[in-house]
């Protein structure tokens, strides 16, 4: 169960609060660096969380690129995933990241937003 600070602000395990790292509304069919973790810092990623704000089911994929190495089938962690009218979801995986890394998206239709909480750790 999350805990959280007086400000709503979410503490994960270390102590650090969460905080949202991104947020994109990528065009549609184009894979989309969404976050790139800073140098010399390391990242935990709690949640992404996806909204489709149209009346049109779509879907969508979600990728971790370790230092930003081209796009690769084995870096997916959704792939195709559909996304009901109107709906929103958390891929609720907790996630490091180190120096550099990527979390990229796509959106099928360009009706997605895209929103990344965590920690960077410095």
């Amino acid at each position: 169960m999350s805990k959280f600070d007086k400000r709503g602000a979410e503490i994960v395990k270390d102590g650090s609060i969460g905080r949202v790292l991104a947020q994109v509304d990528p065009i549609a069919a184009t894979l989309t660096d969404a976050y790139t973790v800073p140098v010399s810092t390391s990242a935990i990623i709690n949640s992404i969380i996806v909204t489709n704000r149209s009346a049109i089911a779509t879907s969508f994929r979600v990728s971790t690129a370790v230092a930003g190495s081209v796009d690769n089938n084995k870096q997916y962690i959704a792939f195709d995933f559909l996304i009901g009218a109107n709906a929103t979801l958390e891929l609720g995986t907790e996630v490091t990241l180190a120096a550099t890394d990527v979390i990229r998206v796509y959106a099928t239709l360009a009706t997605l937003s895209f929103s990344i909480f965590g920690v960077e750790i410095t």
